[in-house]
């Protein structure tokens, strides 16, 4: 666990209910924690609250100039990176039939949750590679192994994270570098607020229909487990789901 204190991470979704509770237990296991969130304002509300072990960066992975830059704006006291979760994702327009939804609104899904985390991802690695160190985190979900429907858009994103992250794991087989994929089942997060584009009764009955839901925190103490494995260990894949769900 020694070796492990010294490392410093990258948040994305830092903001959000998700990439919180990544980023406290991060800090809580020693690590110093680069924030990137769309939301500059809770961002550094956030920042602020968990003091000097964080540094907060406003990005929207979706603009490729912003993600280019984002090496370059993290203070050489936060390198080298040695951990990226790529946690920012959303689901806006989401549990509508296809022909129903918008295409912009299937778009906007693919765009955040498959291709900024690719372009995130591509401008973090070539330095992880370079030293030969480093652990990509990938947070999925299980619509990317299993079919849900009126979850077209976000179910495709997904499973297009689920092969990026294998593909990418046999990529760097020589490497010392590990990849993981968490695939987290219904969580209390704001992600169902915002797919509903903040409506909070739509938001309690989608929660009402199910008996129990995983909590933030689950996740990331999921992630940390991971994290802490020895150098010659690579936990691949982690389902994490509710114990009433199957």
């Amino acid at each position: 666990m020694a070796e492990a204190l010294s490392r410093n991470a990258v948040v994305t979704g830092a903001a959000g209910g998700m990439g919180r509770a990544i980023t406290k237990a991060l800090v809580e296991s020693g690590r110093r924690v680069v924030l990137a969130d769309r939301d500059g304002e809770s961002l550094r509300q956030f920042a602020g609250e968990m003091g000097g072990g964080t540094f907060p960066i406003q990005l929207d992975i979706t603009d490729p100039t912003s993600v280019d830059r984002l090496p370059d704006l993290i203070p050489d006291s936060f390198k080298p990176i040695d951990i990226l979760i790529n946690n920012a994702g959303h689901d806006i327009g989401g549990r509508t039939r296809f022909d129903a939804g918008a295409a912009d609104d299937w778009s906007g899904i693919i765009q955040t949750n498959l291709i900024g985390l690719m372009r995130v991802t591509r401008s973090l690695l070539p330095d992880m590679v370079r030293r030969n160190a480093g652990h990509i985190v990938n947070i999925s979900s299980i619509n990317a192994v299993r079919i849900i429907p009126d979850m077209a858009a976000y179910s495709a994103s997904k499973a297009g994270v689920h092969m990026f992250t294998e593909t990418l794991r046999g990529e760097l087989a020589e490497t010392a570098i590990r990849v993981t994929e968490m695939q987290p089942g219904l969580t209390r997060t704001n992600i169902i607020l915002t797919r509903y584009r903040g409506d909070r009764e739509k938001e309690k009955d989608y929660f009402d229909q199910f008996k129990m839901a995983l909590d933030p925190a689950d996740i990331a103490r999921s992630i940390v487990f991971a994290l802490d494995q020895p150098p010659h260990v690579q936990i691949a894949e982690m389902m994490i789901l509710p114990v009433n769900r199957y």
